[in-house]
Parts: structure tokens; C-alpha cells; sequence
């Protein structure tokens, strides 16, 4: 079952992620069309993209930790904590990831990093105090699977990519306030490429978002389940998640650009269908059903 959830989860993610590549690659054609030449809108969609993705992929960790306010694990006062994820990294035949401290009492943690080699698990003071062995056990090891996973470079990539959506979206609504478009050969082909741009911009960013919240959803499952393999004992993160959706503290230093990274949404919104339509999780309830079936 545990290996049946992985292999499904890494297929959707697979899917969902090249349906959001033609998005981009759409939008770069419908841009270049209005300037004249399609081929050069997607030339230049690519090269944004790129030149984002190697920003987001040396320096989101450190900046991730510096928003949330993190700070290295004291080794002598938080020697559990060191320690499970030294025992955890060494059951995942990982390198040790670097372990940082939120102080707040909300009940919460993340993992970040470009590659296992670089990888780092955050977790909140109130997470520490609350759960027992068993429980945190299962928070680490699901953070630990995102990073074996590698997960966070997968979303990191993915969240640029909404960003380069949203960046030509924006180029294209501003030439139709403007009026400026080049290579206009006849009437029908000009209304035909005006209509595709002004659809295309602004339904992509919006469809764009959709795309990257499930795909962050999905991860979330994979995690879940990875995590559970890892610890051999499913119910400790069922029954650490159990605690964390009782918990209605909501993470100060979290914010929308940092929300997915958590293990759960650190913003507590109010359950509604926008809300879940949006959400950077899926509902805890069916994550925790899902463990207890393992």
C-alpha cells in the first residue's frame, strides 16, 4: 500500500508539472505571436525561466530561513531533536540535513534546501513541546522525505514558474493597454493572436497557481507516505497531524510565498471551497484516514 500511494503520487506530480511546462510554453507563443514573431516569444519565456529557476535554486533556503525567523538548534538544550534527525538521516541513507528552531508555540515545521547535501529541517519550539517521541519521529521523517524526495527543488522550480507566468501575463495585458504590437500582417490573424493573448493572460496565472497547489498537495501525500515507510509506524504522524490540526495558533513569521513548505498550513484559513480550491495542502483528515490505512 505504502509503496502503491509513492509510485502514484510521483506520477501525478510528473503529469501536473509538464501540463504546467506547456502553460509556459503556450504563453511565450501567444506573446511572441503579438510581437511578430512566436518563435522569439518562446525563446525569451525559456530564458526568463531559467534565469529565475537558478536564483530560486542557490539562494530560496537561506532566505526561507531568514523570513521565518529560524535559528540553529541549540545541540545541549534541544539534544533530542539533534539527534533524531541524525538517527533518521542515517535510517534514510541521507546526509545529516542542518536543524533550525522557529520559537513559537504553534505546532509546525518545514524542510528546505536545494539537494540533500544542503538540506535543512525547521521546527517550531511549541511542535517540541507537544508532541512525544513517536509523534515528532513521524514530523521528521516526513520533512526528511521531502528532502530525499527532493521535493523542494522540485516546488521551488515549480513556484518560479508561476512567477514567469504571471511576469508575461503582465507584458501581455500592459501591450493591450497600450496598444503597441508588432508584426501585424493582416485584420483576422492580428483579432485572432489579441483574443488568444488576452484569454491566455489572464486565465494562465490563475490556472497556473491551481496547478502548482496541487502539485504541492501531491508531494504532501508522497511525504506522508515516505515518511511512514521510513518509521515503520504510520500512526506517529497520524497522530502528530492529529495534534497540529488542533492547534489554531497561527505561524507569525510564515506568510503566503512560504505557507506550501510546511507540514501544514501555517495561515489556519478559515475551511471554505476557495479556500481549498487554493490550498497548499490537501484536508488533514484525509491525509491522517490515509496513514491509518497503511
Amino acid at each position: 500500500m505504502i509503496y502503491d500511494r509513492i509510485s502514484s503520487n510521483k506520477r501525478n506530480s510528473i503529469l501536473l508539472s509538464l501540463f504546467f511546462i506547456i502553460l509556459i510554453i503556450g504563453l511565450g507563443w501567444v506573446f511572441g505571436l503579438l510581437f511578430g514573431s512566436s518563435t522569439f516569444g518562446i525563446i525569451i519565456a525559456t530564458i526568463i525561466a531559467l534565469a529565475m529557476v537558478w536564483g530560486s535554486y542557490y539562494y530560496s533556503d537561506k532566505l526561507v530561513l531568514r523570513i521565518s525567523k529560524a535559528r540553529p538548534v541549540d545541540r545541549k538544550n534541544e539534544a533530542f531533536l539533534y539527534h533524531t534527525v541524525e538517527g533518521l538521516a542515517i535510517a534514510a541513507g541521507l546526509p545529516k540535513p542542518k536543524c533550525y528552531v522557529i520559537d513559537s508555540d504553534a505546532l509546525n515545521a518545514f524542510a528546505t534546501g536545494r539537494n540533500p547535501e544542503n538540506g535543512v529541517i525547521c521546527v517550531t519550539t511549541g511542535l517540541m513541546k507537544k508532541l512525544n517521541k513517536q509523534e515528532l519521529e513521524g514530523v521528521i521523517a516526513h520533512e526528511m522525505s521531502h528532502i530525499g524526495n527532493y521535493d523542494i527543488r522540485f516546488m521551488s522550480i515549480i513556484t518560479v514558474l508561476v512567477g514567469v507566468t504571471a511576469l508575461l501575463s503582465d507584458f501581455i495585458l500592459r501591450s493591450f493597454f497600450w496598444g503597441s504590437f508588432g508584426g501585424r500582417r493582416d485584420g483576422r490573424a492580428t483579432a485572432i493572436a489579441l483574443v488568444l493573448g488576452l484569454v491566455l493572460a489572464i486565465l494562465t496565472p490563475i490556472v497556473a497557481t491551481i496547478i502548482k497547489l496541487a502539485v504541492s498537495r501531491q508531494r504532501e501525500y508522497l511525504a506522508d507516505a515516505s515518511g511512514a515507510l521510513l518509521t515503520r509506524y504510520p500512526e506517529g504522524l497520524a497522530s502528530a497531524l492529529e495534534k497540529i490540526s488542533q492547534d489554531n495558533k497561527p505561524l507569525k513569521s510564515a506568510n503566503k510565498a512560504t505557507s506550501h513548505l510546511f507540514i501544514s498550513n501555517p495561515l489556519k484559513n478559515t475551511p471554505s471551497f476557495l479556500n481549498n480550491l487554493f490550498a497548499t495542502h490537501p484536508p488533514i483528515e484525509e491525509r491522517i484516514k490515509k496513514l491509518r490505512k497503511m
